[in-house]
């Protein structure tokens, strides 16, 4: 253990305790001890988060992996990762996916997890959107290739089901739906579809050990307090005693993931996934549609302090929302390798309330 080195998030407590809890699990993390693993959209929810957790393994485990996070970003870099930017086992590298990356040096792992991700972007910008999906994917793909890396995660998103079959009781990684093509919003789930068909083809024509992780919505602990994204409106609503706003009916059901668990999963998946396979990623038990977890937040976190209100704009379509679903993913697959969720609904709003308070505080 490396009693002197620096806790990853100083400022977080609830964040810190889910670093701590990971690392100290029973991940499968032997096979990436004294390696390299390079970690791209590395500033974001996902990738920090992943960042984190392997530096606290480190501290906590003495794995000596080298982490290598790639970012668009110097100035978000630093506001995310602080002093640890600091540290001899971090190294940041800048630059954009959609641009050829070089690395020097061996790269045994890769997790790639850059991506847009705002909905309005989708709208606004879906060239860019479609363009740092496949160019991205396709420059780490290259990378990996070139390095001959021991395994590659892909993170892709429960949005490549499209709209599925509403009498599915649950939705497997062999049951795709329907997306719009020519609907601008469609420009997110359909690059994603083709990008997972790219990391498909390089597994087959180039050997490149690929896993893909698809991810449903993921919140917790770490989610930046002005985050624009449903989950967080609702979170920033308790901590202000506001009203819920609806500008839906709220009608889409789907399935959540607390962020400790999906990055747990994403061990998993990098470790002991079968090359060439998707893994839903998921706790199955938070089905739920966005009316009814507005109506519990209000009842069992503002204890009906607050109300939910409807405000059901006529130009939804405008403001990057999906298409109305019913999605359940079932995660047998991914439980197959040993992983299970752990964090319910109401305990992830919880712990992400309490992280977003301890960030307005800083």
């Amino acid at each position: 253990m490396n009693i002197n080195k620096k806790i990853e998030s100083p400022n977080d407590e609830v964040l810190q305790n889910d670093i701590e809890q990971i690392a100290l699990s029973n991940i499968p993390i032997s096979h990436l001890k004294n390696k390299s693993i390079l970690i791209t959209g590395a500033t974001g929810l996902i990738g920090s988060q992943i960042v984190r957790t392997l530096a606290c393994c480190n501290r906590l485990r003495n794995t000596n992996i080298e982490i290598i996070a790639l970012a668009r970003n110097e100035k978000k870099a630093k506001d995310v990762f602080g002093d640890m930017l600091n540290d001899s086992d971090l190294r940041m590298i800048y630059g954009d996916v959609i641009k050829p990356v070089k690395i020097t040096g061996d790269i045994d792992f890769i997790i790639h997890g850059a991506s847009i991700t705002s909905s309005q972007d989708f709208i606004t910008y879906p060239v860019e959107t479609i363009n740092t999906a496949l160019e991205g994917t396709k420059n780490m793909l290259e990378l990996a290739k070139e390095k001959k890396v021991k395994s590659f995660v892909y993170l892709s998103s429960l949005e490549v089901y499209g709209v599925t079959n509403p009498s599915l009781s649950s939705v497997t990684e062999m049951d795709y739906g329907f997306i719009d093509v020519i609907n601008p919003r469609s420009s997110y789930s359909e690059s994603k579809r083709m990008a997972e068909c790219l990391c498909i083809a390089y597994a087959h024509e180039f050997d490149v050990p690929v896993k893909i992780a698809r991810l449903t919505q993921t919140f917790g602990a770490g989610v930046n307090y002005n985050d624009s994204r449903v989950f967080a409106q609702f979170a920033r609503s308790l901590i202000e005693n506001k009203d819920i706003v609806l500008h839906t009916k709220g009608e889409t059901v789907r399935s959540y993931c607390y962020i400790r668990d999906a990055i747990t999963a994403l061990i998993f998946i990098l470790n002991k996934g079968e090359n060439g396979q998707a893994y839903n990623v998921a706790n199955m038990e938070t089905t739920i549609s966005i009316k009814d977890m507005a109506e519990m937040l209000t009842k069992q976190l503002a204890k009906n302090a607050i109300k939910v209100v409807f405000d059901v704009s006529k130009e939804a379509s405008q403001l990057g929302y999906n298409p109305t679903v019913n999605i359940r993913l079932d995660t047998s697959k991914l439980q197959n390798l040993g992983w299970k969720a752990e964090i319910g609904l109401e305990e992830m709003y919880r712990r992400m309330i309490e992280s977003m308070i301890n960030q307005r505080n800083c």
